[in-house]
């Protein structure tokens, strides 16, 4: 007979299975990767301290996986999977400490397991997936911190900030809590007379020298950029309709976790549980507290943000605000022993990630045949490169050494052409910072883009007034289905021509 596995097995079984699962299934099934994966790997090319959106970590992750996969582009499905296995052992441990008993801790990782943002958009590896296993960790290191007072927690949790910090400058919304956290609650703001506080917060500081000196270097780029993408209120509804839509788009989060937990009561335990949520004398006020503030202070402050600013905040940066989604589920309604039905439950949670396994398989299997849009997931970014570099190859005679174009276009070159050459994001030193203009002058450079117009993207006209295709292939997208061809347009600017500054503009480039 088999023999039942125990609550911490079967979590590691789920957790090893649900996985794979996320990590083969695009490895083996997309013929591209996604946009956040595509420009990671052409900014990890350069292994810079910043880039034009983001902090470094991301990009050099992907870097990191090119390398290790031998020049692969799967590499970022796996750092997703990867990140989400992190998350749930921080929620596994987190459980535990806050006296939930492994059968809880397992529902805990299953109920936030079936949530949108650990589903549907974990194959697309970027930053909001990568915050998941620092948010996480982070809420578990100060816990530590502040019950048992280990020195090594703190140090851990200083230097799991500056990651985060690297990863996106939105983890700032979790040290504020943590530090607003130490100073209203008493036994956490005695902590502050002792050395751990100060030593995570020298460890954070430490590590983030570098790139704080890229900060100053380049003008504060990554600030910069975010503030330029932000999107303003438009009249005064928008400070109540902006806060709202991000709510209700993170309630949808949770759609199907409502769902499990509600078969797994069952009407008649549904009735039962409402008056004893919160009330049980035997839970710890400082356990419930904590996990209370974690869950909410994070997002009362981006709708009050939102409240006061009108400003549109973008929905799936709620990614790594929830991972205590499943913890709060389990110790507020007592989760399994609640359960009336928990088989029943547990079938649901297993078909809730079969479903969203399939809808990814379907688009990636099926979507060409019934869509005649040209999607990311099925550009053939590979034969685009390779055709791009021959052409260059023979009028040149060198490897390719620079791409320049939208982010899309020029980003698959770089990571698909053997040469990786460098991309020069809109042929603009300011969003390039990594580019040496005098190199680009030496080496020259291809322009490319998409598309039927004749003369490349108005950011790139500046530069190249009179401007005009040199040629274009048109590739097809696998050669099946109903997605037409694309049309790739491509300009070579040999070099000694290459343009230092917009024509109208006589004002030096920094370089």
């Amino acid at each position: 007979m088999i023999k039942k596995l125990s609550a911490s097995q079967g979590a590691f079984v789920y957790v090893t299975l649900v996985c794979l699962l996320w990590a083969l299934v695009p490895t083996l099934l997309f013929p591209n990767p996604p946009l956040d994966v595509v420009e990671g790997y052409a900014w990890g090319r350069e292994m810079a301290l910043g880039y034009t959106k983001h902090p470094p970590m991301q990009a050099w992750l992907l870097e990191a996986s090119y390398w290790l996969t031998g020049g692969h582009t799967f590499g970022g499905y796996w750092l997703s999977a990867i990140s989400a296995g992190l998350g749930y052992l921080a929620i596994w441990k987190l459980a535990r400490r806050n006296s939930i008993p492994p059968e809880g801790a397992f529902w805990a990782i299953v109920l936030t397991s079936i949530t949108f943002y650990f589903t549907l958009p974990l194959p697309e590896f970027n930053p909001n997936i990568l915050q998941i296993p620092v948010w996480a960790w982070m809420i578990l290191l100060f816990h530590r911190g502040i019950e048992r007072g280990n020195l090594l927690n703190w140090i851990l949790l200083g230097a799991v900030a500056a990651f985060g910090l690297y990863t996106k400058y939105f983890v700032l919304l979790l040290i504020g809590a943590i530090g607003l956290y130490t100073l209203v609650f008493a036994h956490a703001r005695r902590k502050l007379l002792t050395p751990g506080p100060w030593l995570a917060a020298l460890t954070c500081l430490v590590l983030l020298i570098s790139h704080g000196w890229w900060l100053l270097k380049t003008d504060f780029l990554t600030l910069q950029y975010a503030a330029s993408r932000s999107k303003p209120a438009s009249d005064l509804l928008d400070h109540v309709i902006k806060p709202l839509e991000f709510l209700g788009a993170q309630l949808g989060n949770h759609a199907t976790l409502f769902v499990v937990v509600i078969a797994g009561l069952g009407l008649a335990g549904l009735r039962r549980m409402g008056p004893r949520i919160g009330t049980d004398s035997a839970d710890n006020k400082n356990d419930r507290t904590f996990l209370l503030w974690f869950a909410f202070v994070p997002l009362g402050v981006v709708l009050l943000a939102g409240l006061i600013t009108g400003n549109e905040f973008e929905h799936m940066w709620g990614t790594p605000m929830f991972v205590l989604s499943g913890i709060l589920a389990v110790y507020f309604l007592k989760i399994p022993g609640s359960f009336r039905h928990q088989h029943a439950a547990l079938r649901i949670a297993l078909a809730v990630q079969a479903v969203f396994l399939l809808v990814v398989v379907a688009q990636a299997a099926l979507e060409p045949q019934w869509k005649d849009k040209q999607t990311r997931m099925h550009y053939p970014g590979k034969e685009v490169a390779d055709a791009l570099a021959g052409i260059w190859k023979r009028q040149a005679g060198t490897d390719l050494p620079y791409v320049a174009g939208d982010m899309w276009s020029a980003a698959n070159v770089t990571i698909h052409a053997s040469e990786r050459p460098s991309m020069f994001y809109l042929h603009d030193v300011t969003l390039s910072p990594w580019i040496d203009l005098e190199d680009v002058q030496r080496k020259g450079l291809m322009i490319v883009w998409r598309g039927d117009r004749e003369t490349p993207l108005d950011e790139l006209l500046v530069f190249y007034p009179d401007a005009k295709r040199e040629g274009s292939i048109d590739v097809p997208y696998g050669g099946w289905g109903l997605i037409p061809p694309v049309k790739v347009n491509w300009l070579i600017i040999p070099p000694g021509s290459v343009a230092k500054q917009p024509v109208e503009q006589k004002t030096p480039v920094r370089k």
